[in-house]
């Protein structure tokens, strides 16, 4: 028996030409209809896959036709969609078929319910290969299989923010979203990659770019403020404030969707869903590291320490040694 053992060199250096490779080298065209395209940026774990699947499924029920795309490799923005069950991903899929000589269907990657379709793009395997690179080719399949003929009022991208890779960043370099929409909470953490967010599309608006923000959406919201304030001092709108509600947290542990007139949540969602509608995207004011520190408290955050700067004695530390100085003093003439 053997065994096919990989060639390391080989694995090696399609690592170091992928690394090269410009993330944001994908040629878009404009959707023949006049579809809103969203991408949907936070925080991993801020709640982003609850906001999306919720806010999908009460569009869908005030009749819009609404396309859901995770981004996320972790593929689980549809898992409260779909009770919990792991949707096939594009890019899994795809893998799959191409070893087998067969193509990629609609029906192989895109599930529905209540209306809504959903779709997951994936990922590599950990290790195995650059997530915004996997990005990059999800939506290259996506492209072969007609998006740009698809027929739906909004597509919306739930993107992984606390990312720099320029996959993730795909929708606002490349003008393929006409607006963004952030999901953070009164947490400095969520906040700042908000915050970088707004610093990417600023960067790309002074390129000629078009993506603006459309608004924040606070999940989790225990009344503390702080996100609000963040949404001031940006320039965009709060657009719509999800309570930190036990009753909303075993809901979602239980893939239960609220996003529904049936559910006395209904009315949040649907006040959501019309915002997001009408929200235009505006450009946005990032702030620094301080003005991100002064929305909160000094003493929580340590947002009054004083610098100190490190000498070479410190760094030498039982080493540092007192060596006579070779420096020629001359006395005053």
């Amino acid at each position: 028996m053997t065994l096919d053992v990989p060639n390391l060199k080989d694995f090696d250096q399609r690592l170091r030409d992928e690394a090269g490779e410009d993330l944001a080298d994908i040629q878009t065209e404009e959707p023949k209809s006049k579809t809103q395209i969203i991408a949907i940026y936070g925080k991993g774990g801020i709640g982003k896959s609850f906001t999306l699947a919720n806010l999908s499924h009460m569009m869908a029920e005030q009749g819009k036709r609404v396309l859901l795309i995770g981004c996320d490799p972790k593929s689980d923005t549809t898992s409260l969609l779909f009770g919990g069950k792991a949707c096939p991903t594009i890019i899994e899929t795809s893998t799959r078929k191409k070893l087998a000589g067969e193509e990629v269907a609609i029906g192989d990657v895109c599930f529905k319910r209540g209306g809504v379709f959903a779709m997951e793009l994936g990922g590599p395997e950990v290790g195995r290969g650059c997530g915004g690179r996997g990005i990059i080719h999800g939506f290259e399949l996506l492209e072969k299989l007609g998006f740009h003929d698809w027929d739906f009022d909004y597509v919306l991208l739930d993107f992984l923010g606390d990312v720099v890779c320029g996959g993730f960043g795909l929708p606002i370099a490349r003008d393929m979203a006409q607006k963004v929409i952030l999901v953070a909470s009164n947490d400095l953490q969520s906040l700042y990659v908000a915050n970088n967010v707004c610093s990417a599309v600023e960067y790309f608006r002074k390129l000629g770019g078009n993506v603006g923000v459309a608004g924040l959406v606070v999940n989790k919201d225990d009344a503390s403020g702080e996100a609000q304030a963040f949404a001031e001092a940006a320039g965009i709108p709060v657009l719509a404030s999800i309570p930190q509600d036990d009753d909303l947290r075993k809901k979602s542990a239980n893939y239960q969707i609220v996003g529904t007139d049936a559910s006395h949540w209904g009315a949040l969602f649907a006040e959501l869903g019309d915002n997001v509608a009408v929200a235009p995207p505006v450009r946005p004011t990032p702030l620094d590291q301080d003005g991100l520190l002064a929305l909160f408290d000094g003493s929580q955050t340590g947002a009054d320490f004083v610098l100190e700067p490190a000498t070479d004695a410190d760094m030498r530390g039982k080493n540092a040694v007192l060596r006579e100085s070779l420096e020629v003093i001359y006395d005053d003439a």
